[in-house]
């Protein structure tokens, strides 16, 4: 049996070291008290357990459950002190408030360091005290990255934390007082006001394997962005102004395009050269055979091509710019590769692999925006999140007319990728050519309706995706029959 040994801890401090017990002491908001190896999450201590990402599933359940509470009696409530905090690169402004509406003190600013957010804490628990009130909840509108240390620094402290959307603060903020003007302390009472009412989000709290997967996917997609930008730029500038004639090749073969534009971009040097050495200089022997008509088409075009006189530093800018194409491209291929080795110690990342149409991107897209899926209480829940919840203007002599449109709110790349893999099932799999068969039966001369069926698949595939980690199952063709029913009390079955 090993000794007990007590450690006196401030508060957001980590402990490491082979121990069993840890006396702490989270200055200056929680009483003395022992614990056996607990971590604080929102009021709640929870085991320390091997699996990281097993235990932050339990500890966001936990949370997520008080967040429910949270929103539900809120209102009028004289339980809660609430902190609305204004977020800032180097310095937060937080409003204290109650339910009621009564304020308790207006203007808090505190650094964005540890002392900072102390002082904070302190300043907390003393009005808490003062008003007799029993929880402390914060809420902030997210700014960039710039929340995220002062939000995991609370949760860790064990306070409820929620966040306040944008848009929800931009109309709420004239309603305070009927002017529209902003400053720091007007936005940190109007987030307040926000939580009083029990408008406001749940903060996710991801650790380890997920968040490390959300952050290879959110950098993926600005190297996309890149990518994208630089074959833009290849085409509509390089191309279109010094040999135009190249460009209908472009889609064709891609590496044939750019080699030519690596090498050879300027018409009147390559019209200059002979066949063979035009070949040499521009693509390898081993990938000549198979683009031979190509660049024999290429050559003869050089002649007669329009594109413009290429000075003495054209060269070197499609060097720049193919060679940036292809470190970029290299970049996401290893990129790619992590990605795929984060994903493989979660089980659920079998049974979405085992899903037609669901190669790696889509199936780590999709685990990445699910995350726990226990922390859905229905299909709409999980909809809303890629924005495939259905959405019409009703009102007055409109309403009749009303067609309903997916919101596009949610994560779009998400949606695309579950677009793709939707197009995909319904060419290549047979269970999935018959489901989108029998959907376009009697329809089929209806403008755009192939594009809305294969819409409604991707959204089918998503619930199916939820369905089956939460159920930790394989793909199985009778999950196409199955259709979404709400239980009473809000959750979820299929049948």
């Amino acid at each position: 049996m090993k000794t007990a040994l007590y450690i006196k801890v401030e508060a957001g401090q980590i402990i490491k070291g082979d121990i069993e017990k840890i006396y702490l002491v989270c200055y200056p908001i929680f009483e003395e008290k022992e614990t056996s190896c607990k971590e604080i999450a929102w009021g709640h201590a929870t085991q320390i357990h091997p699996d990281r990402r097993f235990l932050m599933n339990q500890e966001d359940r936990s949370r997520l459950e008080d967040f429910r509470q949270l929103r539900r009696e809120v209102r009028g409530s004289r339980e809660y002190l609430l902190v609305g905090i204004d977020i800032a690169k180097d310095k937060h402004h937080a409003f204290f408030g109650t339910a009621t509406g009564k304020t308790v003190f207006r203007r808090l600013v505190f650094e964005n360091n540890l002392e900072g957010f102390r002082k904070l804490l302190a300043q907390a628990e003393a009005m808490k005290v003062q008003e007799g009130l029993k929880k402390v909840v914060f809420g902030m509108e997210p700014t960039g990255n710039y929340h995220k240390p002062l939000g995991e620094h609370l949760i860790r402290c064990g306070h409820g934390v929620v966040l306040v959307s944008g848009v929800a603060a931009h109309e709420n903020r004239k309603t305070l007082d009927g002017r529209w003007d902003t400053n720091d302390t007007r936005d940190a009472a109007n987030v307040a006001d926000l939580v009083s009412q029990g408008k406001c989000l749940f903060y996710e709290f991801p650790v380890g394997g997920l968040q490390d997967l959300r952050n290879l996917l959110s950098l993926k997609r600005r190297l996309k962005k890149q990518e994208h930008g630089y074959r833009v730029r290849i085409r509509n500038h390089l191309l279109a102004k010094y040999f135009p004639e190249l460009d209908r090749y472009y889609e064709q073969s891609e590496t044939t395009a750019l080699a030519v534009v690596r090498w050879c971009l300027d018409p009147s040097e390559v019209a200059g050269l002979e066949y063979k050495e035009f070949v040499q200089r521009v693509i390898s022997v081993r990938g000549r055979s198979s683009q031979e008509k190509r660049l024999q088409a290429i050559w003869k075009m050089a002649v007669d091509s329009v594109g413009c006189e290429a000075g003495p530093t054209v060269e070197f800018e499609a060097q720049v710019m193919v060679e940036g194409l292809r470190q970029i491209r290299e970049s996401i291929r290893q990129i790619e590769e992590k990605i795929h080795e984060v994903c493989c110690p979660f089980p659920e990342y079998e049974y979405l692999l085992s899903i037609p149409g669901f190669g790696r991107d889509v199936s780590a897209k999709v685990l990445g925006a699910i995350g726990d899926p226990y922390r859905f209480q229905n299909g709409r829940q999980v909809l809303k999140t890629a924005g495939f919840d259905l959405n019409a203007e009703r009102s007055g002599k409109s309403s009749e007319r009303a067609v309903p449109v997916i919101s596009k709110r949610g994560k779009a790349d998400l949606r695309f990728a579950l677009y793709q893999a939707a197009l995909i099932a319904s060419v290549r799999n047979r269970d999935f050519i018959g489901y989108y068969t029998e959907k376009l039966r009697g329809r089929e001369r209806e403008p755009g309706i192939k594009i809305k069926m294969r819409v409604k698949l991707a959204a089918k595939l998503l619930l199916i995706a939820w369905t089956l980690m939460k159920k930790r199952e394989f793909f199985d063709p009778s999950h196409l029959r199955v259709e979404f029913q709400p239980l009473s009390g809000g959750e979820g079955r299929e049948r």
